[in-house]
């Protein structure tokens, strides 16, 4: 299988690359409208306004049945289709609970937005052989480098 190390994603170059190839990000931890100026809404709408297709995955908000005018769903793995990133907005302490659930779906990264680093969750998901990107913001990165 390869080092894992390499599946865990630092350089600009590979992160471009990253963003440039992937269309479809399912948001975990998406806010509702009724939080627009949160960041775990704020940046998913503008990813979805850059062109990227979200498939929300909101953690509370038992009750919204869309967000950003698409149906949500309530775990990574119930989405169907593939997906290219998981953007997670979740405390580091609070990951280790959605890892099944991500390799039940196999997506091809997950990214752990600016300020959340998990690196027993990043190791897990590496040795899947799935890409991680850890403490970035993705909106600030695709405008820096895309």
């Amino acid at each position: 299988m390869g080092d894992w190390k390499n599946n865990i994603l630092v350089t600009d170059e590979a992160i471009r690359e990253l963003l440039q190839t992937s269309r479809r990000i399912a948001v975990l931890g998406i806010k509702t409208e009724a939080a627009a100026e949160q960041p775990a809404y704020r940046i998913p709408k503008l990813m979805q306004e850059a062109g990227y297709e979200i498939v929300p995955v909101p953690v509370y908000y038992p009750d919204a049945q869309e967000i950003l005018g698409l149906p949500v769903y309530r775990r990574v793995a119930d989405i169907p289709g593939p997906i290219d990133i998981v953007d997670v907005f979740r405390r580091p302490a609070d990951i280790p609970a959605h890892i099944p659930d991500l390799l039940a779906k196999q997506p091809r990264a997950v990214w752990f937005q600016l300020g959340i680093r998990n690196d027993e969750a990043a190791e897990a998901l590496a040795r899947a052989g799935i890409l991680v990107v850890q403490d970035r913001c993705i909106l600030e990165e695709y405008r820096r480098l895309v």
